[in-house]
């Protein structure tokens, strides 16, 4: 090896010398450096307002001794019930197939001499559901029973909700953090510090959980008034989590 070659190799040697000791030397000063004093809190705000929106879902059932006989009822039904949506004002855009079924009915012969014997088909069941957005409350219980009147004789589950519930949401937000920050004034106070800097922040919303009517089996024999209903109030609910500094 030539002088050149020698010098190089004693320079790079000394140089990551160098900067593993720099980098050791850092690493120890980070260490012994102190943590920032922190408080975390959890803050939570709700906020209600009235539904403007509701979810109802209705069944037309038909029977018959064959798939096609009952399909061909099921269907005439269901389109009487559409055109009366239709009718009261119900966009299309409002009213979607939720569910479609086709069933066979059984029946279950006796045993003959001990032995059981296989199920017979003795019919067909079709099931077509529709879900509705029902935009104008004050239809509601008139779209139940002139639907029930048309055909429709199974569902009338109803979940009530909000359309645009943002300003809502933001109203639960905001109490959520006052509540939090009063929570944190609160225990520096106590604990003679002083609140600093907010570090982090984060939140978790909760949109109210689906308040239905009961499941109700519809009959023609309903009465011939409005069905009566009663919507309520929703309540969104924020929660946030909320971590400041501490000066002492």
């Amino acid at each position: 090896m030539n002088a050149t070659s020698t010098s190089r190799s004693l320079l790079a040697a000394s140089l990551s010398g160098l900067l593993l000791t720099v980098g050791a030397g850092a690493a120890s000063a980070q260490e012994s450096r102190p943590r920032e004093a922190v408080i975390s809190v959890t803050g939570e705000g709700e906020a209600s307002v009235a539904p403007d929106m509701a979810i109802l879902t209705l069944s037309v059932v038909r029977n018959g001794e064959t798939a096609e006989a009952a399909l061909s009822a099921n269907n005439s039904a269901m389109n009487e019930v559409l055109s009366a949506l239709k009718a009261e004002g119900i966009a299309d855009r409002d009213i979607q197939t939720s569910n479609f079924s086709i069933y066979p009915q059984y029946r279950h012969p006796e045993p003959k001499d001990g032995v059981s014997q296989p199920p017979e088909i003795v019919g067909y069941e079709v099931s077509n559901t529709l879900t509705l957005r029902i935009r104008d409350l004050q239809k509601l219980g008139g779209l139940i029973d002139s639907s029930v009147k048309l055909g429709v004789n199974q569902g009338g589950q109803i979940v009530f909700t909000n359309d645009d519930p943002d300003a809502t949401t933001t109203e639960a937000r905001e109490a959520a953090v006052a509540d939090a920050l009063a929570k944190a004034k609160t225990l520096t106070e106590a604990a003679g510090v002083k609140l600093g800097r907010v570090i982090e922040i984060n939140e978790t919303s909760f949109r109210p959980m689906p308040q239905p009517m009961g499941r109700m089996a519809m009959a023609k024999e309903m009465s011939a008034d409005a069905v009566p209903v009663a919507s309520g109030e929703n309540t969104y609910t924020v929660t946030v989590n909320v971590t400041f500094a501490l000066e002492q």
